[in-house]
C-alpha cells in the first residue's frame, strides 16, 4: 500500500475512533498514538526520504492536512466532553441566587471569658471591687511585695520569664494585691483577674500561659472561717451544685497560715484521669491570711487589720465546667472547638 493510501486509512479509521471514544482518557491515548511526538504520523514523516523527490511537495502537503484534521477531531470533540462535564457539574450544584444570604454568623465569648465574667458577677453581687493591673510586672510587685526576697526558695517554686531590667512576666495575679492596698486602703474587697505566664513543660493540665483569678478581703477581726464560707459560695455559684472538697496544708510566702483547697475532679469522678494526675482531685483554691509583710507592703498596718486571699484558677475551671480534658484546646485557636461555646 502507498503512503498516500496509508496515511488517507490512518485518517479515516482514527476519525471512527475518536467519534466513538467515551472517556477523555481514551481521546488522550488516540493522540499519542497518531499525533505525538512517537505517534503514526512521526513515523511516516521519516518515510518521507523514500518518496520520489518529485512527489514529495505534495506527500508533505497530505500529512500535514492529516494531522490537521486528526486534531482538529480530537479539539472537537474533547471541547465536547468537557461541555458535557460542565453541564453535569452546574445541573449538580446549582444555587438559587433568589434565595436571601445566610447572614454572618456571629462569634462567641472564649468559655475562659465567659468563666470570668460569670465570676466578676459572683463577686461583684458579694462587694468586690474588680480591680486589674500590667502582665509586664517589676520583681518587687511579683515578688519582694509578696514577702518573696530574692534569697528567699519560693522563687524556685515558679518559672519565671525574665525580661529586661528587672522586669518580668508575671507569674500570678498575686501584685495586683499589693497595688489594690496601696489604691485603695483598708477595708478591702477585691478580685484581679487575668494572664499569667511561666515556663512551664506543656501537657494536658499544664500550660505556659493561663488565666488566674486572684482574690483579697481586709478588714477588722477576719477568720479562716470568713474565707471558707466565701469559698464555698463562690464554688456552689460556679458550679450550680455542691462539690466535693478538701483542705490542707500549703505553703505560700504571702499567706500564715496557706492552704489548698482542692475539689474532686468533676470530669472523671474522682476515679482519676490525665487532668487530675490519676489522684482524683483537682488543686484550684489555694488559699489563707494574709501575711503581715504583705499588708506591709501594701500600706495597711497588720495591727489593726488583716484578710484572707485566694487564688483561682481560671483556666482549670473553665475545663471543670465545660468538661475539657485537655487544657491545649483552649490556646489551639481551633474553631471547630471554640464554635461548641456559641
Amino acid at each position: 500500500m502507498s503512503l498516500a493510501a496509508t496515511l488517507q486509512e490512518l485518517k479515516d479509521s482514527t476519525a471512527a475512533r475518536i467519534a466513538n471514544a467515551s472517556t477523555l482518557d481514551e481521546l488522550e491515548a488516540i493522540r499519542v498514538e497518531t499525533v505525538g511526538r512517537k505517534g503514526v504520523l512521526a513515523g511516516a514523516g521519516k518515510d518521507m526520504a523514500k518518496v520520489a523527490k518529485e512527489d514529495r511537495a505534495a506527500m508533505g502537503q497530505l500529512l500535514n492536512a492529516v494531522k490537521s484534521a486528526i486534531e482538529s477531531a480530537l479539539e472537537e470533540r474533547t471541547n465536547a466532553f468537557q461541555a458535557a462535564a460542565l453541564e453535569a457539574r452546574l445541573d449538580a450544584e446549582w444555587m438559587d441566587l433568589t434565595a436571601p444570604a445566610p447572614g454572618v454568623q456571629p462569634g462567641a465569648l472564649h468559655p475562659v471569658t465567659q468563666v470570668q465574667r460569670y465570676l466578676e458577677e459572683v463577686f461583684t453581687s458579694m462587694g468586690f471591687t474588680v480591680l486589674s493591673g500590667p502582665e509586664v510586672e517589676t520583681e518587687f510587685h511579683n515578688f519582694d511585695a509578696l514577702n518573696i526576697p530574692p534569697s528567699h526558695p519560693a522563687r524556685d517554686m515558679q518559672d519565671t520569664f525574665w525580661l529586661e531590667g528587672g522586669h518580668l512576666l508575671r507569674t500570678h495575679t498575686s501584685p495586683v494585691q499589693v497595688r489594690g492596698m496601696k489604691r485603695l486602703g483598708a477595708p478591702l474587697r477585691m478580685i484581679a483577674p487575668g494572664r499569667v505566664f511561666r515556663n512551664e513543660e506543656v501537657d494536658p493540665s499544664h500550660e505556659h500561659t493561663f488565666y488566674q483569678l486572684e482574690g483579697m478581703m481586709v478588714d477588722r477581726e477576719v477568720s479562716i472561717a470568713h474565707m471558707l464560707y466565701f469559698m464555698k459560695t463562690l464554688l456552689k455559684e460556679i458550679f450550680q451544685r455542691e462539690v466535693a472538697v478538701r483542705l490542707r496544708p500549703g505553703y505560700f510566702p504571702f499567706v500564715e497560715p496557706g492552704f489548698e483547697l482542692d475539689i474532686q475532679c468533676l470530669l472523671c469522678g474522682g476515679a482519676g484521669c490525665p487532668v487530675c494526675k490519676y489522684t482524683g482531685w483537682v488543686e484550684l483554691l489555694p488559699c489563707g491570711l494574709v501575711h503581715p509583710n504583705v499588708l506591709r507592703a501594701g500600706g495597711i498596718d497588720p495591727g489593726q487589720w488583716n484578710g484572707f486571699a485566694f487564688g483561682l484558677g481560671l483556666t482549670r475551671l473553665a475545663m471543670m465546667r465545660y468538661g475539657i480534658d485537655d487544657i491545649r484546646l483552649l490556646q489551639a485557636g481551633d474553631l471547630r472547638f471554640l464554635n461548641q461555646f456559641r
